[in-house]
């Protein structure tokens, strides 16, 4: 507690000085431009915004207009750029909340770094990665992403690039829209915005602008039901000119199945009693195709219960303050306020319960179907159980996100500047609201046989249905939150002249503090829901500060080179529940040398390359073993005949844990590109950019793992089922600094002009074209292996093509835009399926066709001040492609990361300025 106080009182004390101190020197300050000069995303030195060294996309409101889309996340995670981030379909279970994120060129989301006006917001959990969702839309002016790295400037997490939402600014009057959108032919998906902008005063004749914008979200889900392509874990298709069955059902049904170890080193075995007593098993189950020799099970069709689009609801506030405290020097203060209510439902719980020998229950539905030699050796029997009357798993995750900055920009003598101070944090509290049996409530059910987990799905009688609806648990399980208070201050000017012109310098620091925060809730850790382990409880805290300097010079009127260097230092985590540092301080030097070539006024070359860093997560270093959830794929035994192993092929527990030797990763990028404009009617542009990144975190992979169980003995443990108290093998997932990824691919776009007499047709053409996209397995330094267009073994795909093509024709008030969305196919997940012409089991990987789909979108200006837009997204229905993933989410049967699970749908937006 007394660290946590000095921290931030040297915190307040250094953000104080440096804001009350930019600011008093600043009436002195006169302005030696006429030109206004802008700080562009990539750069601290202000210029005239000219097309720079580096790669920069920037996108206006129009552009955004023209996509689309209706949230942040639409707009990002559609750009050609975008590769493996996260979305909001695979909430339902993974105690996401819901988030949404944003990944340059597949490199992955904790690399990306995300700006809101230049500076950095609160992240979700431990590490780096930005929540899209605590993004506001309506405030949103222009975004302008990076797509090359940018260590040297902005520090830790930008090894891929930068994405920057400028927000609003000196607006005067106000702006009222809204949008509806809906599934074509009656299917559910329907979602919905409104949003109010207001501004007043003129901050250059009025010396004042206050701007206030709200918007509400709402979006229904959609139940895997209402798309015939996500509405079975048993899949029957036909491939190659066979018929196949791809089984992802569940052994925890209803009727439950059995599980029996034995003494004696007898193998353990498993099986449904409803099935052993009718030779058939009942409805919504199937005799399992991942039965063994020593297993006989029904599972359980999960599927049909979840939800593939989550229901949510999205209120967001922007206001900004600005007031010219002299004609050279502008103070300001901003709010941004967020809040996500999003509820994610999936299959019935999973309920394990034990069956004691010699009891009514094991006499009659377990001792009959046991040989005498079991009979007489029997250890523990257990009941795998799905809790199908208690209703679907509903978790509710509130996610809040509040964002302030206040801080002076301006000019003080030859100088520009800019600082402020920052506080911002996001919190979340996950609360589970259907589905979830009281500990207490069920033991005493199945205590006095009140309800009987071997009877077929509807067979309870009412008077069990009303225990049961009392037997459920609302509340809260667990809160967290992470905390960011910084403060930042950076300058530039004119030092000295050169053939070309005056170069800058640019200067800067930054002070940063982040805590995270996690709590779990009383009745989570006090056992009261029914085989939940309770989420670990964690208080940690850590420091950085960083300094970094900048040089623009232009060489020769057509050569422009700019130097920047950086360094930071990140201090170790205070573990304030161990009352103790974890791991060491450490520092990091970075670089980047980049130019700019423009031998004629239509031809540009630029070029970079630098070095980056990214420092290790709070949890990397300080998490100690907990529960993790549960391998993503089902195995045998690991260590066979011996008292913990689980009957048949499962999954196992997973636990994973920090390390406290972790170092920061480095990184060596170049990009070389050009563009050219022969005239105002044509432009083409293209940069090749190469990343290599070494002392990756990583962890030795599942697969690894229980290939070679004796091999990884050490990353084997034991876990102990809340429920029954029974113990059974699980892996360990440990982090270390061992991994190397090379990502190397080509951003390209083509934009051409026509005029008619009619109006004016323009193209546009945008894409990546993916090279590189290598790693080495998890756990090694040089056993590489790749997702490129193949779904890797860190289960995701790394597409060597993504194109988006737009055509419009812009025809007086009238504005039509045809666009279309590519990504090429892929080698699916490897999957073992059942071929029912041979009735042998095979593995193979699907090919995924190539996914195409089709947008429009129409304008009519009704005036000066009032505009609608109407649109169609997937204009031909595009359905996903069948895949046989077994990971990212509940989902079964398609990929949604990749594809559009809404289908069709109509949308309507109308626009009025007043």
């Amino acid at each position: 507690m007394v660290l946590q106080e000095k921290i931030g009182v040297r915190s307040v004390r250094i953000a104080l000085s440096v804001l009350t101190g930019t600011v008093l020197i600043a009436g002195q300050a006169f302005a030696d431009e006429a030109i206004q000069k802008v700080e562009i995303t990539g750069s601290s030195i202000k210029r005239i915004a000219v097309e720079g060294a580096l790669p920069v996309q920037r996108l206006s409101q129009e552009q955004i207009a023209k996509t689309g889309a209706t949230t942040v996340a639409d707009l990002i995670q559609s750009l050609p750029a975008m590769q493996g981030f996260s979305i909001a379909a695979t909430a339902a279970g993974s105690n996401s909340g819901g988030i949404v994120s944003a990944s340059i060129h597949n490199i992955g989301e904790s690399y990306t770094l995300v700006l809101l006006d230049g500076r950095r917001i609160a992240p979700t959990g431990s590490g780096s990665t930005i929540n899209l969702n605590s993004i506001p839309m309506s405030a949103v002016e222009r975004v302008e992403i990076l797509t090359d790295g940018a260590s040297a400037l902005y520090g830790s997490d930008a090894i891929a690039g930068v994405i920057n939402f400028i927000l609003k600014k000196n607006a005067q009057g106000g702006t009222i829209d809204a949008t509806w959108s809906q599934p074509t032919a009656g299917r559910p998906g329907q979602s919905y915005n409104t949003n109010l902008t207001y501004g007043f005063g003129d901050l250059q004749e009025d010396r004042f602008n206050i701007l206030a914008t709200y918007r509400h979200d709402e979006q229904s889900p959609v139940k895997a039901t209402d798309r015939s392509f996500a509405s079975t874990s048993y899949i029957p298709f036909n491939y190659n000119g066979h018929n196949y069955i791809y089984d992802r059902t569940s052994p925890a049904a209803a009727p439950a199945n059995v599980g029996v170890t034995f003494g004696n080193g007898m193998a353990p075995i498993g099986f449904s009693p409803y099935l052993m007593k009718n030779g058939s098993c009942p409805q919504q189950t199937y005799l399992s195709l991942n039965n063994t020799a020593d297993t006989r099970n029904c599972s359980f069709d999960s599927t049909p219960a979840v939800e593939i689009s989550p229901q949510n609801k999205r209120d967001s506030f922007f206001s900004k303050a600005q007031y010219k405290a002299s004609d050279d020097i502008t103070v300001f203060a901003e709010v941004a306020l967020s809040r996500l209510d999003l509820t994610a439902r999936i299959a019935q719980n999973i309920a394990p319960f034990t069956i004691a020998p010699g009891s009514d229950r094991y006499n009659t539905y377990v001792l009959p179907y046991l040989t005498a030699e079991q009979a007489a050796n029997v250890k523990q029997v257990s009941g795998s159980y799905r809790t199908y009357d208690w209703g679907t798993r509903n978790s509710q995750t509130v996610t809040d996100a509040q964002h302030l900055v206040v801080g002076a920009d301006g000019e003080i003598g030859a100088w520009s500047f800019g600082t402020g101070l920052t506080w911002s944090r996001n919190k979340l509290d996950e609360r589970y609201v259907g589905g979830y049996a009281l500990t207490k409530e069920f033991k005493d059910m199945l205590a006095t046989n009140a309800f009987n987990p071997f009877a077929p799905i509807g067979a309870q009688s009412d008077a069990t249905k009303a225990q049961i609806a009392n037997s459920i648990f609302h509340g809260s399980v667990r809160e967290a939150s992470t905390t960011l208070k910084g403060v930042d201050a950076h300058g530039s000017r004119e030092v000295f002249t050169l053939p070309g012109g005056a170069a800058n310098l640019g200067i800067g620091a930054d002070y940063r503090e982040y805590a995270y925060q996690q709590t779990p809730s009383a009745d989570a850790v006090g056992g009261k829901i029914y085989n939940l382990t309770a989420q670990p409880a964690y208080d940690m805290k850590r420091a950085s500060y960083g300094v970094f300097g900048e040089l623009l010079a232009p060489v020769t009127k057509e050569l422009e080179v700019s130097l920047a260097g950086r360094y930071d230092s990140i201090a170790g985590v205070d573990n304030l529940l161990a009352h103790r540092k974890m791991g060491e301080t450490q520092s990091a030097s970075t670089y980047k040398v980049s130019a700019r070539w423009q031998p004629v006024k239509t031809v540009l070359v630029r070029g970079s390359y630098g070095t980056g860093f990214k420092a290790p997560s709070m949890l990397d270093i300080g998490q100690p073993l907990v529960s993790a959830g549960v391998t993503q794929n089902s195995y045998a035994c690991p260590f066979p005949n011996t008292d913990m192993c689980r009957p048949g092929n499962v999954q196992y527990n997973l636990l994973s844990g920090g390390n406290e030797n972790l170092k920061p990763e480095r990184s060596k990028q170049y990009s070389i590109g050009f563009r050219v404009e022969p005239n105002a009617s044509f432009s083409f542009g293209a940069d090749l950019w190469d990343v290599k990144i070494s002392d990756a975190v990583s962890s030795i992979s599942e697969q690894q793992i229980f290939a070679a169980p004796g091999k990884f003995r050490d990353l084997f443990t034991t876990f102990t089922e809340p429920s029954t108290g029974n113990t059974y093998w699980a892996m360990k997932s440990l982090s270390i600094n061992i991994g190397k990824t090379h990502n190397q691919g080509i951003d390209y776009d083509m934009v051409g002009r026509q005029k008619f007499s009619f109006g004016q047709l323009t193209a546009n053409l945008n894409g990546t074209y993916l090279m590189k996209s290598d790693y080495t397995r998890p756990g090694t330094d040089g056993d590489w292996t790749s997702d490129m267009n193949f779904f890797g073994i860190d289960n995701k795909v790394a597409f060597r093509h993504i194109v988006r093509a737009a055509l419009t024709l812009d025809t007086g008030k009238v504005s039509n835009t045809l666009s279309a969305n590519y990504r090429n196919g892929y080698q699916d997940a490897q999957a073992t399926v059942r071929n029912v012409d041979t009735g042998k089991d095979e593995s193979i990987r699907l090919w995924v066709p190539s996914y195409l789909t089709i947008d429009w979108q129409g304008k009519l200006a009704l005036s000066k001040t009032a505009s609608i837009r109407m649109g169609v997204k997937n204009l031909l229905d595009r359905e996903p492609p069948l895949s046989l993933r077994a990971s990212s989410g509940h989902q079964v049967g398609f990929d949604p990361r990749y594809t559009d699970q809404l289908g069709r749908s109509v949308y309507l937006t109308g626009t009025m300025a007043f």
